[in-house]
């Protein structure tokens, strides 16, 4: 059964603002990551924390971020979607003023897992506005514009949150995140319209609910989807979370110097979602996709390549993890679209489901992969281009299985 048509947009501003505003809340749950990792040290020396338990700040964390990312589409099919974010950024901005004022790595941890379980909702709600809104060539130009805000976060973040803790030490680091939880919280309230008129929203009963949960994730294009989404992005986040012994360590990078890295990943990621958006209408979708899996995978075997032969160095190591990354967004706003198309009365709960499996194969890279691969960099590519593999499977039992976009 076709979903109904699109109604006339709410939103009046230009497009390019309702891009960045999306692309922002997406983009939330990242940048918490990524603005406390040049801290890592100075948290664990004021706190007394091991390398393991400050690792275990970032799995809970990710850990919380799965777990609720699990009901915030759900929820937002039948509240609606304002609602959900408001309720979601609000906790978001509350459990990083906990942060701030932790004063034992378990508060810290406790309180991280708040934030996870509140800061996964943008990126969740954000992807089923876009569908609320527009039709499928549109969404997908709206989509690759969302990805070039959220390419800014992975090089901005870091270079922030570097910045606060030299000058003003680590508890600054979620002092900013509050705020930047508050100032998102005052832009939906007073800028985002209600997407989801009350008359296609869906019932909240248990049974129902189960039923749609149980619909998705038992299909194997939905499960392959997202495995041909997430798995090939985790080749790139490893080296994010792994960014202190890979920046610092093995390539002899300062702190206030992992900016480098994230502003060329940035440019790969800009880039490939720069291409999508040209793209869209001009070029079936499989196709599109097809064609970031061959940038990927030329990186990810000259990645494999050059650590292989070489000492790794920094003006040479950082490129292909950087052109990895433009692969990488030149398709991933498909695939996520091809997952929303699979459940469009429920696209909330699609979403939701997309998200909770990727955070928590992001939580299980991040507290296994990361520890195990981060001692070498030679380790560190392999891993990555074993990741990358296996997304790649996914991604060529589900493409003849989808619905053409």
């Amino acid at each position: 059964m076709n979903p109904p048509p699109n109604p006339p947009s709410p939103w009046t501003r230009p497009r390019w603002l309702l891009a960045a505003l999306l692309g922002s809340l997406g983009t939330l749950g990242p940048f918490a990551v990524d603005t406390y990792l040049p801290a890592f040290g100075g948290i664990a020396a004021a706190l007394a924390a091991s390398p393991l338990q400050m690792q275990q700040t970032l799995s809970a964390y990710l850990l919380g971020i799965a777990v609720m990312n699990l009901f915030h589409g759900a929820l937002s099919d039948g509240f609606g979607r304002r609602p959900v974010l408001l309720v979601s950024l609000g906790v978001f901005a509350l459990a990083s003023v906990g942060c701030a004022l932790s004063s034992s790595v378990g508060a810290l941890v406790a309180w991280r897992v708040v934030q996870g379980l509140s800061g996964g909702a943008g990126m969740v709600v954000a992807r089923a506005i876009v569908r609320d809104l527009f039709d499928a060539v549109d969404a997908q130009r709206m989509m690759s514009q969302m990805t070039l805000f959220f390419g800014v976060a992975p090089a901005l973040a870091p270079l922030i949150g570097g910045e606060l803790f030299v000058r003003m030490g680590w508890s600054s680091i979620f002092w900013f995140l509050a705020a930047v939880g508050l100032l998102m919280w005052l832009a939906c309230r007073f800028w985002l319209p209600e997407t989801l008129p009350p008359d296609r929203r869906q019932s909240l009963q248990l049974p129902p609910l189960l039923r749609g949960y149980w619909e998705l994730a038992s299909d194997a294009r939905f499960v392959c989807l997202v495995l041909a989404s997430n798995l090939p992005f985790n080749g790139f986040f490893l080296y994010i979370v792994s960014s202190p012994e890979w920046l610092g360590r093995h390539l002899g990078l300062a702190p206030t110097q992992f900016f480098v890295y994230f502003m060329l990943s940035i440019g790969g990621v800009m880039g490939g979602a720069w291409v999508c958006g040209r793209m869209a209408g001009r070029m079936s979708a499989q196709r599109q996709v097809r064609r970031g899996f061959v940038v990927m995978a030329a990186m990810a075997a000259l990645n494999v390549v050059l650590n292989l032969a070489f000492d790794a160095q920094a003006w040479w190591a950082l490129w292909p993890v950087a052109l990895y990354a433009f692969g990488w967004s030149m398709m991933t706003p498909l695939v996520t679209l091809m997952v929303l198309e699979l459940s469009p009365q429920r696209r909330g709960l699609a979403s939701s489901l997309q998200a909770g499996f990727g955070a928590a194969i992001n939580a299980l890279v991040a507290g296994v992969v990361a520890p195990a691969a981060m001692h070498g960099t030679r380790s560190l590519a392999l891993a990555s281009a074993g990741l990358f593999g296996a997304g790649v499977l996914a991604w060529l039992w589900a493409r003849r299985r989808v619905p053409a976009m």
